[in-house]
């Protein structure tokens, strides 16, 4: 079994897998001011919860966006399970074809995502990550990572309209019952989720026409159940395609 944390700018999710089946995923906060036992106890106890013990995990392997804790939970894998953790970066095979001014500059977890979205899904691809930050991807006919858009995540953009604001208070992501809000709460609701979603189709349509073709669509990421229902695309949703992907790319570097 191999043990994968895909470490975001809010939660870490971790996740064990034995071959293909997936043992267990949970999340937790990503917090820098832990120290690397403070995590390896952390690890340690959801392991527990889970029925895993440190010896049943024959490797370890990590995609992280926050550089300065990414050194800390290697610590803290070593602590636990006394193997060196692999980092998704700069030397690690991948088998992706990337078209890009600067690679290297591409985020370890839109690597990890497209890996197994091309392995699992096929090119042509559109795909969309809703974390902190929201990202699309696309890989074009060829296989090949062609680029994409960072934007506001859903979360940011709310804590952004009710802070920078005197009168929107911060609400809860429900989709309202219309698009037309008769109330503030139900305006911000729509305008969070239903605009959220019409963003996501308006950027694939853009895609498309640049591309000249058609492309398949895959979500993932903690917020995509609560947008991707809305969006008038059919987009496959895939909770777990970071960390099959890290799974991937564990198998082509050990």
């Amino acid at each position: 079994m191999i043990l994968a944390l895909d470490v975001g700018n809010t939660n870490i999710e971790i996740g064990c897998m034995d071959g293909k089946t997936i043992r267990f995923t949970e999340r937790f906060s990503t917090d820098l001011r832990k120290t690397d036992l403070e995590y390896a106890m952390l690890i340690k106890t959801i392991m527990e919860i889970h029925g895993v013990g440190e010896k049943e995990i024959e490797g370890t392997i990590i995609a992280s966006v926050v550089p300065p804790l990414t050194h800390i939970l290697k610590e803290a894998l070593r602590k636990l399970m006394d193997t060196d953790p692999l980092v998704v970066g700069a030397g690690i095979k991948t088998g992706l074809n990337i078209r890009m001014d600067n690679p290297a500059s591409i985020g370890s977890d839109l690597i990890v995502g497209s890996v197994e979205a091309m392995d699992s899904y096929g090119a042509p691809l559109t795909i969309i990550d809703m974390g902190t930050a929201t990202t699309m991807a696309v890989i074009d006919k060829d296989g090949v990572y062609s680029g994409g858009v960072i934007m506001p995540g859903v979360n940011m953009t709310l804590k952004a309209l009710s802070s920078q604001t005197a009168q929107l208070p911060l609400v809860s992501l429900g989709a309202p019952k219309k698009y037309i809000g008769k109330n503030t709460i139900d305006a911000m609701k729509s305008g969070i989720i239903y605009g959220e979603a019409a963003m996501l189709d308006g950027m694939i349509d853009r895609f498309e026409e640049e591309l000249g073709y058609e492309t398949k669509h895959v979500a993932t990421g903690g917020l995509s159940g609560v947008i991707i229902p809305h969006c008038r695309h059919e987009i496959t949703m895939d909770p777990v395609l970071t960390l099959n992907g890290l799974r991937l790319i564990y198998d082509k570097n050990r």
